[in-house]
């Protein structure tokens, strides 16, 4: 007997594996293995959302159009080059579902988010992954990979998971240094959490070429992961392209009205915003104190490195799990030896210290 055969390529796909959020039974657990936001979202996009249920039974709005505004309104943007979508990861796998196929490239850094490697492996193309120095993306390692096969480079910065980041001048050699055939995707997911002088999300690249897009989500900064909504700022002519591939729902009703509410609620945001100013310091200070590496991160989590202490990451995280802590492994990302940590609430980051210190012997 023969069975339906997915197109080649796909039996290779290791699934994507989120962030762990349970421990033991009934065990109350601090979720720092996701990068959610500790604050949740603004109570004003809250109770906007709660006012949508009771239309439930009707379709939302197929483009977006109100969401589209807001976010062209706050962020000073050209509302008709903006696309949202289920999560940034959709408009992701939409760009390599449009541009990619069989035989083609899709290159990014070797510790880049896992969904680019998925994506472009399920639309047919191959992934190249170029070295990083230090856990940080290199233009001249990602322009030496650069093929004839090439059609996307996806740049994730700052980069999850290490937490690193490309200055705005370096972002611009590797544009100039691609052909105009190639699309540059910027994944700015964490683009609200830095302050850095040298840092752009991107979008003035998009408005001045016709081959950059930047991805952004809700999910972080916004306390919007369970509703799963991103946006892409993108040249005319993807535009149409993303119209033409993605669902014609594909934003539900209550994420289209809580975002509006989200986008404009700057005072939550800047809340979110220095909370994470806060605590980033202080707990590398405290991990560093013990003899831990942490690499130096403008997102709102931390990369933890225990090949110095002697002791396993595996055994860490097994150790902060029975505590109720979860920090989410990284091996998936090649750096086995490490863990992500959220910045959480006050009492978590507190109890993190404390519990590394209780394993390290500190």
């Amino acid at each position: 007997m023969t069975t339906p055969v997915p197109q080649p390529g796909i039996m290779t796909i290791s699934p994507y594996v989120g962030g762990k959020s349970k421990a033991g039974e009934n065990q109350k657990v601090a979720k720092l293995s996701s990068n959610e936001s500790p604050l949740g979202p603004s109570p004003k996009a809250v109770a906007a959302m709660e006012a949508v249920l009771t239309d439930a039974h009707r379709y939302p709005e197929g483009g977006s159009q109100l969401l589209i505004a807001a976010i062209a309104e706050m962020n000073k943007l050209d509302e008709a080059r903006i696309v949202c979508g289920n999560g940034s990861d959709e408009l992701i796998s939409l760009l390599n579902t449009a541009y990619v196929g069989s035989g083609d490239e899709v290159l990014f850094t070797e510790h880049g988010f896992l969904m680019y490697a998925i994506s472009s492996t399920a639309a047919g193309a191959t992934p190249v992954k170029a070295p990083e120095i230090d856990r940080t993306a290199d233009v001249d390692n990602l322009l030496k990979l650069v093929t004839d096969k090439t059609k996307i480079v996806f740049l994730a910065n700052p980069n999850n998971p290490t937490g690193t980041y490309l200055p705005h001048s370096e972002v611009e050699r590797l544009r100039a240094g691609l052909r105009d055939d190639i699309l540059l995707v910027l994944d700015a997911a964490y683009a609200e959490y830095v302050t850095r002088d040298d840092y752009s999300a991107g979008a003035e690249m998009v408005e001045a070429h016709d081959n950059v897009v930047m991805t952004r989500t809700f999910s972080k900064i916004y306390g919007f992961a369970a509703l799963r909504l991103g946006w892409a700022y993108c040249p005319p002519a993807v535009v149409d392209v993303l119209n033409r591939v993605r669902g014609p729902f594909n934003v539900n009703a209550l994420a289209q009205a809580g975002g509006v509410e989200a986008v404009r609620d700057q005072a939550h945001i800047d809340k979110a915003r220095e909370h994470n100013d806060k605590w980033l310091p202080i707990l590398t200070q405290n991990f560093r104190g013990m003899g831990l590496g942490v690499t130096p991160s403008v997102g709102n989590f931390l990369l933890i490195d225990f090949e110095e202490s002697g002791k396993p990451a595996a055994e860490a995280e097994q150790y902060l799990a029975g505590k109720g802590l979860l920090l989410r492994a990284v091996a998936g990302y090649g750096l086995p030896t490490c863990l992500r940590m959220t910045i959480g609430r006050d009492d978590e980051n507190h109890a993190v210290i404390e519990a590394l210190r209780e394993f390290l012997g500190k």
